[in-house]
């Protein structure tokens, strides 16, 4: 019957070697696509967690209970921080004079270094830099020695006569923090002179050198001149 039909459907219907190649490679790529997607989809068995008794949890699970505490009583007395700040005055011999806010309990150490240290020569025998700051207080570099602010832990009261000023023979008087009655105490400054000191202090927000005494009313030469060695800024 094949020897019947036409040549061309004869040549068509012919099995010949390199169309049975090709069926054969298909074939074989079609079993393992099925393979790969029948592994890969098979069911795997879960390991179900252990379950936890709220009792048997450890101690330590609960600390975190207890740190809010712990940092409200670290930061007692002030809101998100600000109160445990300190502001000093930062004067004198050092590489970046003016005001600095610092954390509350810092040292003198620490103030100077946020003055930028202290210029080279200055003499800084007389200051203590482990003393610990207190708020609002003017760090002198270069100066005799001063005697820590009132109400210190661990300084002398107003009693003690620490606070009573530096022109009593214990050293130059400090324009930053004297009183009028401290200034009226200088030679050749009277109350009213004292009072333009002071309200140029507050004016100016303090005295950056002892030249800055020239500016106030009342100061002339000869008196700056004999004032210069009584006072420090």
């Amino acid at each position: 019957m094949r020897e019947r039909l036409p040549l061309w459907l004869q040549d068509s219907c012919a099995v010949r070697p390199r169309a049975v190649a090709a069926v054969g490679v298909v074939l074989i790529c079609a079993v393992g696509f099925a393979g790969q997607q029948y592994w890969s989809a098979r069911p795997r068995a879960v390991t179900v967690p252990a379950v936890v008794a709220p009792g048997a949890l450890p101690a330590a699970a609960t600390a975190p209970a207890a740190v809010p505490a712990q940092g409200a009583g670290a930061g007692a007395g002030g809101v998100g921080g600000t109160a445990a700040r300190i502001v000093v005055d930062v004067t004198g011999k050092v590489r970046d004079p003016g005001v600095r806010r610092l954390p509350a309990g810092s040292r003198v150490e620490d103030a100077l270094a946020a003055a930028g240290g202290v210029r080279p020569g200055a003499d800084t025998t007389g200051l203590n830099r482990a003393r610990v700051l207190v708020d609002g207080e003017q760090v002198v570099v270069g100066a005799p020695a001063q005697p820590p602010p009132a109400g210190m832990a661990g300084g002398m009261g107003p009693a003690s006569g620490a606070g009573s000023g530096l022109g009593s023979g214990s050293g130059p008087l400090s324009l930053g923090s004297a009183t009028v009655a401290q200034l009226d105490g200088l030679p050749g400054v009277g109350p009213v002179l004292a009072q333009h000191i002071v309200d140029f202090r507050t004016a100016r927000g303090g005295f950056r050198s002892v030249e800055d005494l020239r500016q106030v009313d009342g100061i002339g030469e000869r008196r700056f001149a004999d004032l210069r060695p009584l006072v420090r800024p």
